[in-house]
This record gives structure tokens, sequence and C-alpha cells, in this order.
């Protein structure tokens, strides 16, 4: 990779304090990092992407497995060979005069059996200390990988930037993911949904457990049992404020404690004892800033509070903090909005871009669960899913079997001004080639461990008739 990229020095990231203190000090002498308030936010740092870059780029954002059916019905594919030809002309030379950062972590507790390995070669001192705080990185991981080959190849490079030629491209036969001309969170830290995700469901698929989109978190009664769940949402639609839940105050007051195992992805596989387990493969949180503050969100807030780098957010120039839309109803009169213009919050124009971001440490939220460095995860009791909806349609209906789940066809609609059934149905509708792919991919998965039940397999055979 080095012979592709050019880079002027490669640097191996071993993750002590010295080195990363050392990089944090490159980083703010560049300007590629603002230091914060040392008092008021003690180890925490600002961000600015360009303004071309700032989100994950699904369009840009290919599977590019030898098949186009292995790739699934909602990705994008493009041929191995032809995008390793286009990428490599992109690669060529862009890090003539940058340094390599050759980043060695782990998803899940370093040395654990259940753990993933992967290394990222990145030109981004921001990408550098993101992953220190989202993933466990360093010399221990090298030792803990020895001459083990089957680790996730990483390559990422911010080039120029370029949004036309910008591409986040994963190749599951090989184990490797290749970024380029981005340098925004989800598109650079590798790690995160380009390989606990994307990566890891093509391992899971291969070795019988499931990489998923889904928080987990420990609810606690008041005689000091602890069952767990993980719930499944879309991205932006709340899994952070439900892993952090504090309980209303009528079963607060009883005793009842939630307890956060992880807000976004979880490893899920069935134990030696038949239950369902699950790991949070990461070891921070990338949220979204907007929309939190002491209310809808004080766990996440304060694990805000330190250690942190805020991405595109307002920068408070009075006393050097940060602000974003939803904080509180107190926009700073003296601040640079998230492009570093002058900002003035009468103007009707946002200071912090919508998908601005906090990249927090786990271990600093107040309600983490002590289960979280346990290696060998969390017994599964239930799974919730759910998701969000344009338009008006009902919070919670029952659902009889799991064809009417899928497609409810008797909704009780009642209290609900102008909405008929037909509406209903129309809001309701879900894709029918993901749902046949979601059909077969539960009786896969569990035929792997077990005989379905013959009530369960019968349901799902009548769900996929109805689907054809």
């Amino acid at each position: 990779m080095s012979a592709l990229t050019c880079p002027d020095k490669i640097v191996w990231i071993d993750g002590s304090k010295e080195q990363l203190d050392a990089l944090t000090a490159e980083a703010l002498q560049s300007g590629e990092i603002l230091k914060l308030n040392e008092d008021k936010l003690p180890g925490c740092y600002l961000h600015r992407t360009a303004i071309n870059d700032v989100a994950r780029v699904e369009h840009r954002t290919f599977i590019c497995s030898k098949t186009k059916e292995a790739a699934g019905p909602t990705n994008n594919w493009m041929d191995p060979q032809e995008c390793y030809a286009m990428m490599s002309k992109l690669y060529k030379g862009c890090m003539k005069g940058k340094t390599m950062y050759v980043i060695p972590y782990s998803m899940g507790i370093v040395g654990s059996e259940f753990a993933k390995i992967g290394v990222e070669l990145t030109d981004s001192i921001y990408v550098v200390l993101n992953m220190n705080i989202m993933t466990r990185i360093g010399k221990t991981v090298i030792d803990a990988l020895g001459d083990d080959a089957g680790f996730v190849k990483g390559l990422h490079a911010k080039a120029d930037i370029d949004e036309e030629n910008r591409y986040i491209c994963h190749f599951p036969e090989d184990n490797t993911i290749w970024s380029i001309n981005s340098g925004y969170g989800g598109n650079v830290l590798l790690g995160k949904k380009c390989f606990a995700l994307r990566i890891a469901s093509f391992l899971g698929r291969n070795e019988g457990w499931m990489a998923e989109h889904m928080l987990i978190l420990g609810i606690e009664n008041p005689q000091g049992e602890i069952k767990y769940i993980a719930a499944a949402f879309p991205s932006a639609c709340g899994k952070t404020n439900l892993a952090m839940l504090i309980p209303p105050e009528i079963y607060k007051s009883k005793g009842y404690k939630v307890w956060c195992v992880g807000d976004d992805i979880a490893w899920l596989r069935v134990g030696a004892d038949g239950r369902l387990w699950a790991v949070n493969p990461e070891n921070g949180f990338f949220g979204v800033a907007p929309g939190t503050n002491d209310k809808s969100n004080p766990n996440a807030l304060a694990s805000t509070q330190k250690d942190t780098i805020f991405t595109n957010v307002v920068h408070n120039l009075d006393d050097n903090t940060v602000w974003w839309e939803g904080l509180d109803k107190n926009p700073p009169k003296n601040a640079l909005n998230w492009k570093g213009e002058k900002w003035d919050s009468e103007s009707g124009e946002k200071g912090a871009h919508p998908n601005s971001r906090f990249t927090a440490k786990a271990i600093n939220c107040p309600c983490i669960s002590s289960e979280f460095n346990n290696p060998n995860g969390v017994p599964i009791s239930a799974i919730i899913f759910g998701g969000r909806r344009a338009k008006t349609a009902p919070l919670v209906y029952q659902s009889t079997s799991w064809d009417h789940g899928v497609f409810p066809e008797d909704i009780n609609i009642e209290g609900l001004e102008g909405i008929t059934l037909e509406t209903i149905t129309e809001l309701v509708s879900v894709d029918r080639d993901l749902w046949k792919s979601e059909v077969s991919g539960i009786k896969e998965f569990y035929s792997q461990f077990t005989t379905l039940p013959q009530e369960l397999n019968t349901q799902l055979e009548n769900l996929a008739n109805r689907l054809n």
C-alpha cells in the first residue's frame, strides 16, 4: 500500500499516551483540531470537515462481492476487480508529502474469543484520535494478532476530498475496506459501519453469528436482577437515547435501573448454553449532537464532558466551548458556525450541521454497564424492532402472527383523525425484496443451530409465499 500511495513516512500507532499526545499537538499546530476550554471540557477538541464532506455517502458505498447476489438487495454492488482497478488509480501517489499512520485495532475486548482485529492505514490524525476512542488500538492488538493473517485490511486516504471521486468500498471475500476522498467519521473510521456491520455481516454468515445495527441495554429490577435486550433502529432514530434511558420516576423510585452496554452495533451468537449472547464491538459513542441535551439524553451529554472530539458544531468564542441546536435555548452571541464562519443565531441559519457529531469514550457514560468489558458479552432476553415513518402511523399495534406483523390488514385506527384503512396500508407497506431476503436469512441462521419449530416454519413459509 505504501508503494501505491507513496507517503513520505510511515508511523505505527502503538496506543501509548506519549504518542497520542504528540499527534494531538501536531494536529493542533496544523489546525486539524482546535483545543477547547480545559476547565469546562477537559481533553476535548473541535474538528471541522470540508463543507462537501459531512455525512456517510450511501450512493458512493459499495459491496464488492464476487457476485451481485451476495451483496444483498439493499446494497450497491461493484465487481471487485473493476473496483480495485478504479480505486488504485485514485490512490496512486495520493499520500506524497504526507504521513501514513498504521492503526492496529480490535473490535471487541482485545484477545477475547469473539474479538476481531483490523489494521487501518490512513493519512489523517483526526482518524487516529477518533479510532483511539471508538476502538481498542495499539501494541496490545498486534500482540494478540501474532502471526494470524486473518485481520481486516483497511486503507483510507483523504486525497483531495473530491466528492465526485469519493468511494467507500468493501471486499468481503478479501477482508478488505478501501475509502478515499472523505475525512468524515462514518466514511473514514473503518472500524465502525464498514467493519463492525458490513464486513462483520459476511464474517458472521460464514462463522455462524450475526452483526446487527442494534443497541444493547440492561434493565435491573428492584431485586437486582438484570435482563438484557437488543433493539434495532435505523440511524438517527433514537438508539442512543434508548440505550442510555433513565427510567421514569415511577419506576426509578422503586429501584429500577437501566444500564448501557452499547448504543449502535451488536454482535450476536448462540452460546454454549443455548442462549443468545451479544457483545458491543465498539469502545465509544459516535453520537449525533443536535437534539442531545440534559432532558433528551443527560447520560449522553455527560459522556461528552471530557476526552471528546466534536465535529461540525458551533464554536462559542466567549468561553471556548461548543453548542448545537437543541443543547439549550441560549445560543452563543459570539460564535463560529460549523463552517468556521461568524454566526448569528437570529439569522435563521443553523449553527451546527444537522449531522454534527461527538466521539466520546463509553467509560465516560454514567450508566455504562459493569458488563461492558465482559469478553463473553451479555445474554439477550428480548429484541425490539423499530423505525420511523415520514407520515402519521400507529405507534403500537397488535400483531397476531408473523405475516400479519409484516403486512397488517386489521389495525385499530380509531382516534387518528383523517386516517383511513387504505392510508394505513400504504404507510406500513415495506419493500418485498428486502423481506424475502429477511425471511430467507432467518431460516438460514436458525437452521445452523436448531430445527425450527413447525409453527414458526409454517409461518415463515406462508410469509414467503405472500411475498412472491
